[in-house]
């Protein structure tokens, strides 16, 4: 069956943005595929800020999120599995999504 949560965090994405909010995601980086900066990533998580003036080609695909982002002034290409993001939330407010499982079947909002 075709996962949700890609089509739940464009949504949120496009939200938090439309709203001049920004959008933030907490990512599991013990999956093997995850390219991020490690020198960010703590106690297996990193968060990420993927709004639209803070990335270069964001691409938010069914099966994973991509785009550059500078780091320490150095252009980074960012790769996380949509499996691998444990939530989307703004910043400002702390509202959002919470990915509970793997398949991300069970979700719930964030107050």
């Amino acid at each position: 069956m075709l996962s949700i949560a890609p089509y739940l965090i464009r949504a949120y994405h496009a939200w938090t943005e439309d709203a001049k909010l920004t959008p933030h995601i907490l990512v599991d980086c013990t999956y093997s595929s995850v390219i991020v900066p490690k020198q960010f990533i703590q106690q297996n998580k990193i968060v990420l800020n993927i709004a639209s003036n803070a990335t270069y080609n964001l691409i938010i695909s069914n099966d994973n999120l991509s785009f550059k982002a500078r780091f320490s002034k150095k252009l980074i290409n960012i790769f996380i599995p949509i499996n691998a993001i444990n939530s989307i939330y703004a910043s400002e407010n702390g509202k959002g999504m919470f990915f509970e499982t793997e398949e991300k079947s069970n979700l719930r909002l964030l107050d």
